[in-house]
């Protein structure tokens, strides 16, 4: 069992704090507010407040009436899961129906290559041809996993596998442990092969809800692919953390910043698989995390939208002054997360 070290009333209050800061965020249908509106999620089914349910419906609600964007693409596709946890709490069926339609357009109008991997889309357009990047396991993989155990579809359980098989061997570097940013199928390259932090947090955060989410998991060929790559991952992922508990925006970089998303995301996820050798690293994340928190509920220190960058000064160079939904959503998660940290249970040798 982990032994971390937190105070809960504190925990429950600074949920409360970001979550009343990220409904006063002008969010759009696209995936920052997905993001964003998955941590929400996230804490109301973990800590049970229907307020925060009530604050995402009624959201959600005025922007089904403004009227949704006439094309989905991958990265939009996000806003899915918020809506699976709204349809489960409530039984209406247009959240139902809109989630549906993101699934059949993954699975039929998506633009993918190779085995069937999903491209990295941002518009309607070709934007990154034959290109894989470690947001889209995020954005839809895990949503297609969590809506195929739901439905009970195993097509599309196979399907979201296989995203997460070939982003594995596409993005993780077997020798070192760590994750690219991105893959170029065309080049066959990682383009600037950066260990980018928020790609590792991806990675590590989705990886890390497979097992919890799927029934018999072990009965699965290539679950046995994630559980085995997220292992050598955290391991790798330790080494770096800061003296203050978190990971930079280039992971290897000691010249990078320290960067909030990426590490929430990577504790949320070694606090998910429940290893008690990861004790020490997520109660120095508590404290880390903690201190980007402000009085009024913004998560501090977040990263802007990041392309594959041409080398490391752009990432270095991306600003972090500013809120955005995917340090808001990334934070709760782990917050909540922490809260019911004493019923999380490693699964067995795996």
């Amino acid at each position: 069992m982990l032994k971390l070290e937190y105070d809960k009333k504190e925990i429950e209050g600074v949920i409360d704090k970001i979550v009343k800061k990220t409904m006063n965020m002008d969010l759009t249908w696209d995936w920052p507010c997905g993001v964003a509106y998955y941590g929400i999620s996230d804490a109301y089914e973990k800590t049970g407040k229907k307020e925060y349910l009530d604050l995402l419906k009624d959201r959600i609600d005025e922007l089904v009436d403004l009227g949704l964007p006439k094309v989905w693409t991958v990265n939009a596709c996000a806003m899915g899961h918020c809506l699976i946890t709204l349809y489960q709490a409530t039984g209406e069926q247009q959240y139902h129906d809109i989630l549906m339609s993101k699934i059949a357009y993954l699975r039929k109008d998506a633009l993918r290559f190779g085995d069937h991997v999903l491209q990295h889309t941002v518009s309607a357009n070709n934007d990154f041809p034959e290109q894989c990047w470690c947001d889209t396991l995020f954005m839809a993989a895990f949503l297609m996993l969590r809506v195929g155990v739901m439905e009970h579809d195993e097509e599309l359980i196979d399907d979201a596998l296989n995203q997460y098989y070939w982003h594995i061997k596409y993005l993780q570097n077997p020798s070192s442990g760590l994750w690219y940013h991105g893959y170029d199928n065309i080049a066959g390259d990682h383009m600037s092969g950066i260990y980018w932090g928020r790609a590792n947090a991806w990675a590590a955060f989705t990886m890390s809800q497979v097992g919890g989410i799927l029934p018999q998991c072990y009965l699965y060929p290539k679950y046995i692919d994630v559980a085995g790559s997220l292992n050598e991952q955290l391991a790798a992922l330790k080494v770096y953390q800061t003296e203050n508990g978190l990971w930079r925006t280039v992971v290897d970089d000691p010249e990078s910043y320290e960067e909030i998303s990426a590490s929430a995301g990577i504790a949320a996820a070694m606090l998910t698989r429940g290893n008690p050798l990861h004790s020490k690293y997520i109660n120095k994340a508590i404290k880390g995390l903690l201190a980007n928190v402000s009085e009024d509920g913004k998560v501090m220190n977040v990263s802007g939208g990041t392309a594959v960058m041409r080398d490391k000064e752009g990432y270095r160079d991306i600003p972090k002054a500013y809120i955005q939904g995917w340090g808001q959503g990334l934070a709760l998660s782990f917050f909540a997360t922490l809260l019911i940290s004493d019923d999380i249970e490693k699964d067995g040798a795996l």
